[in-house]
């Protein structure tokens, strides 16, 4: 099963989405990375979830990428006697760490660390954002307040703190419970939640151990302030969009989006834009004009992956908002208008032989007949450096390893093939030619350009490229050994 586009689909899935038919049913409409967020059900909802989609996947003979993504602290203000109280503009509120309820005038805030980093001046965010207050002053288990934009308050709603970098770590106690959990089980990539500091990343690198790939959400003034250090420790980005558009002016998130997406797109590194993509699908068969502009916008920027949350996770109609997804991404990528752009935006980073190799490859394909790029790959570092080329002609990402198939499943373009190991590289050719073959790339007397490191199975070795005819009776007669 083949997609015919470049661009991914990460499907969230949740009640709405729990079982085998449906979960086989999102995959062929178009999902590619299932998304089991952590932060909703128990590790046994979580690991039947899990040996669905591997059912799935064998049953389908198709790579798909599992991606766990862990809660992260939660910033929240204790009860209240009354349950809920209205504050106006201009009243006076604190927040302080006295467990007894809360009324008009006061609640707990039970976060030490907040307080800890307040200062005069500071905004705290109540709400999503839909409660501003300026503190006045404070200490370290107070902050009195001037309430700037009232609303309703009620017990345990979220607050975020956007002026100031918190002295808490991006893992809370569940996270790493969690997170080791999904290692366990056996998915593919863990999304950081709260990360404002490349130590975060790093620090979950730790505990991950290799089992998982490591993506930073980008949710946080902090993390976008020091982005590019984030993504130097990190293997792929989440642009979450639902925090960044309460911390921060909500006309700053398109710039802002377009920046993450360029970077990760210049460190050959996989992102995803997240929240709200289709909303409204959540209780409407069909999205709004917006909605469908929004989803075309990231994949016009290059985006390697769109996502969906609760559309798929508690919608009414969870395989109609893939699909929707899929159709707006045919029909970008089938625009004259996409091709420019894409061109136009590529980041030339000429720096390793392997560069040059995956440039030579793409440059070759597009001025000549070549149908497909086929890269050999130990660990997607291949892959994702073409991928960053953004080639037009599909790429083929070849690997011995299910685990590198898998996380492949996230990087633009990639159709990931499971092959035996090779020892030379004429072997590989053959390998390379029977997948373009078999799963519709190529035809016979086509020819495809094949990159592959040698001495095989060495981490990055990147550094032969060969154009092959797709003629099986020829290359059958050399020894793939």
């Amino acid at each position: 099963m083949r997609r015919h586009r470049n661009v991914k689909i990460v499907a969230t899935l949740g009640p709405a989405s729990n079982d085998y038919p449906m979960i086989r049913a999102l995959f062929e409409a178009g999902a590619d990375v299932f998304r089991l967020n952590m932060s909703h059900g128990t590790h046994d909802d979580i690991r039947a979830r899990h040996v669905i989609i591997r059912q799935v996947e064998k049953d389908l003979g198709r790579p798909i990428g599992i991606l766990a993504d862990l809660q992260g602290p939660k910033l929240r203000v204790g009860t209240f006697a009354a349950g809920a109280h209205d504050l106006e503009d201009g009243d006076r509120f604190r927040l302080d760490l006295d467990p007894a309820p809360g009324d008009g005038h006061r609640v707990q805030l039970p976060h030490p660390e907040i307080f800890a980093a307040l200062e005069p001046g500071a905004t705290l965010l109540v709400n999503d954002g839909k409660i501003r207050l300026s503190v006045n002053t404070c200490g370290p288990d107070f902050a009195d307040c001037t309430v700037v934009v009232g609303g309703t308050i009620s017990n345990r709603k979220g607050v975020n703190v956007p002026d100031v970098v918190l002295p808490l770590a991006a893992l809370s106690v569940k996270d790493r419970a969690d997170l080791e959990f999904a290692c366990e089980l056996g998915v593919d990539w863990l999304a950081l939640s709260f990360v404002q500091r490349p130590e975060d990343v790093t620090e979950a690198r730790a505990l991950a151990r290799g089992r998982a790939a490591i993506l930073s959400k980008i949710e946080k003034p902090a993390a976008v302030k020091a982005y590019d250090a984030i993504l130097a420790v990190s293997d792929g980005i989440m642009v979450a969009r639902g925090d960044l558009g309460v911390e921060l002016p909500v006309h700053s998130v398109p710039p802002i989006q377009k920046r993450l997406i360029r970077g990760a797109r210049a460190a050959a590194k996989p992102v995803i834009v997240a929240t709200q993509m289709l909303e409204s699908m959540i209780e409407n068969p069909m999205p709004t004009r917006a909605e469908v502009s929004d989803v075309a916008t990231a994949i016009y920027e290059g985006a390697d992956a769109i996502m969906l949350s609760a559309e798929s996770a508690a919608g009414k109609f969870p395989v109609e908002a893939v699909r929707t997804m899929d159709n707006v991404a045919m029909s970008v990528e089938k625009d004259s208008t996409y091709r420019s752009i894409i061109a136009a935006s590529r980041i030339v980073s000429r720096t390793t032989v392997a560069d040059g190799i995956v440039a030579a490859a793409r440059e070759i394909a597009e001025s000549t007949n070549i149908k497909v790029i086929a890269c050999f790959t130990q660990t997607g570092t291949t892959v994702g450096l073409t991928a960053r080329e953004r080639p037009q002609v599909p790429i083929i990402a070849l690997t011995p390893l299910v685990e590198t198939a898998r996380r492949i499943a996230l990087t633009w373009g990639a159709h990931c093939v499971i092959v035996p190991e090779q020892e030379r590289f004429k072997g590989a050719v053959l390998s390379a030619v029977q997948a373009a073959l078999r799963d519709g790339f190529a035809k016979e007397n086509d020819f495809i350009v094949v990159t592959a490191g040698v001495p095989f199975n060495v981490q990055g070795t990147t550094n032969i490229l060969r154009v092959a005819p797709c003629d099986e009776r020829l290359i059958s007669k050399v020894d793939p050994g």
